[in-house]
């Protein structure tokens, strides 16, 4: 029977721990769900070579393979070394042009090399990075999802961002985007999937939709 069994594996977006996904529920008798954690990056990393570190805990074939914001150009880039049933992108971008001018501004001025990772510790910044919003009164939710804060981690992560190259989305991707996505805005046109209300952080305030439409879709590929 386990033969029957799609590996689905989920990867969380900027600063953000798996437990994001803890609302994620899928047929136990058709699927079985593994978490993707961030690892450490190598001094001046790719992003190219991290995915394929990161492949390494990938340990089925023919699996899917879904990322949630920076996750999502992540994964992009592991399936390139994978053979993949299904590749889902949550709140992402398809290229860097679909990248906001505030980002772009930050590549072309390399201002990225001197954004101040070391305020880490007030969690609201990093909601601000992570989420596209401050805490307000969700400190404990942002708390608790948001817990990879190295500076090192950081530092990187941004420049990875600010600096993706892709020119075209992923010919086999199925994008999926809010249109109340604020930290990616530009993401809803071409060839994507738009959940009416969704917000950066709809994979945790959405989940009943993704529970109902991702096994339609694994299967579908629609």
């Amino acid at each position: 029977m386990t033969s029957n069994i799609t590996h689905v594996y989920l990867m969380p977006g900027m600063a953000a721990n798996p437990s994001i996904f803890e609302y994620i529920e899928l047929p136990e008798d058709r699927y079985k769900i593994h978490w993707l954690e961030w690892q450490m990056p190598e001094k001046n990393e790719t992003l190219e070579h991290y995915a394929k570190r990161m492949c390494k805990f990938v340990k089925q074939d023919n699996v899917v393979l879904l990322g949630v914001s920076f996750g999502g150009m992540l994964v992009q880039e592991m399936s390139k070394f994978l053979h993949l049933k299904k590749l889902f992108v949550v709140s992402s971008v398809k290229s860097h042009h679909e990248l906001p001018k505030r980002l772009k501004l930050l590549k072309y001025t390399k201002a990225y090399k001197i954004l101040p990772t070391q305020l880490v510790s007030n969690v609201d910044l990093l909601a601000k990075y992570a989420f596209g919003e401050t805490i307000k009164k969700r400190v404990d939710l942002y708390k608790k999802y948001l817990s990879v804060n190295d500076t090192v981690y950081l530092d990187w992560a941004i420049k990875q961002v600010v600096c993706w190259e892709q020119e075209e989305p992923h010919p086999d991707a199925i994008y999926i985007h809010g249109d109340k996505d604020l930290v990616f805005p530009h993401s809803c046109t071409g060839n994507c999937i738009v959940i009416k209300g969704g917000t950066h952080i709809m994979i945790i305030n959405k989940y009943k939709w993704f529970n109902e439409n991702l096994p339609k879709l694994i299967e579908s590929g629609t």
